[in-house]
């Protein structure tokens, strides 16, 4: 009777993911120096959203154009990067 009830009665519900808030810092080589991001964000996310803010830093180097910060917005979250000599700190900021 239990399978009957999980599986066609009642319409299985998908699990809510809270969206990650906090801030890391990646060196320039590309390893995560500190987070405050919850344990369930995996360092191979982090390594992967790092890599791509320290190459979109040494693109604008290459090209001469000062960029201190960058900002992606997505509909439900804010990704703020500010680059450094050493690295840079990401946050990422739900929206409401």
């Amino acid at each position: 009777m239990s399978f009957i009830t999980r599986f066609f009665i009642k319409p299985a519900k998908p699990l809510m993911v809270r969206l990650p808030a906090g801030s890391f810092t990646i060196s320039s080589e590309g390893t995560i120096m500190t987070s405050t991001l919850p344990q369930s964000f995996s360092t191979k996310d982090l390594c992967a959203v790092g890599g791509q803010i320290l190459a979109a830093f040494r693109s604008a180097e290459r090209a001469n154009l000062p960029l201190a910060e960058l900002v992606v917005h997505y509909p439900k979250l804010k990704l703020v990067a500010r680059g450094a000599r050493s690295g840079a700190i990401v946050f990422l900021v739900p929206q409401c």
